[in-house]
């Protein structure tokens, strides 16, 4: 199983399935906001028949309004954000999340970001999603609220060495 481009609209329905089922770890998407997060930024997934998992990425600089991906472009100047990151149920386990992370770890070497940012819902609590990332190398920064959405988060960063994978770390 490759990671791969998504090729939208073609994938919106799956995308949105996935990203819809794994509400309240991320926030529900509707078809036009699902497009317009991917015109900012990158949809990768894995697929096997069915969509097994996917994230979306973005790069510093875009006019994405999102109170966290904001709070990381106040602090750094070159980052690579990840806006969310699902695997279905049934694929989980196979390694697919580690493969959609080393995608990204990738993209940001080759784009020089140096360094791999998220937030993981801390309330409510999602302690396996925090747990796989502290695995893939990632640090929490800071708790922080976003009171719009009522939810508390870990600000996390992984910063990337030149030769470094996300296999590596684990």
């Amino acid at each position: 199983m490759m990671v791969v481009d998504a090729d939208l609209p073609r994938d919106a329905e799956a995308l949105l399935a996935l990203n819809n089922g794994a509400v309240p770890a991320v926030n529900a998407l509707d078809d036009a906001t699902l497009l317009g997060l991917a015109s900012m930024g990158r949809v990768r997934l894995v697929r096997d028949g069915a969509v097994l998992g996917f994230i979306l990425t973005m790069s510093a600089g875009r006019p994405y309004p999102s109170l966290n991906y904001c709070w990381f472009g106040d602090r750094y100047d070159h980052f690579l954000y990840v806006d969310r990151v699902i695997v279905s149920e049934a694929a989980r386990g196979r390694g697919i999340g580690r493969r959609l992370y080393e995608d990204a770890s990738a993209l940001a070497r080759a784009t020089e970001a140096g360094r791999v940012c998220c937030e993981v819902n801390l309330d409510p609590p999602n302690p396996e999603s925090l747990a796989f990332h502290e695995r893939l190398g990632f640090v929490p920064i800071c708790a922080r609220l976003n009171p719009p959405e009522g939810k508390t988060v870990a600000m996390m960063v992984r910063e990337l060495g030149e030769a470094e994978t996300v296999a590596q770390v684990a």
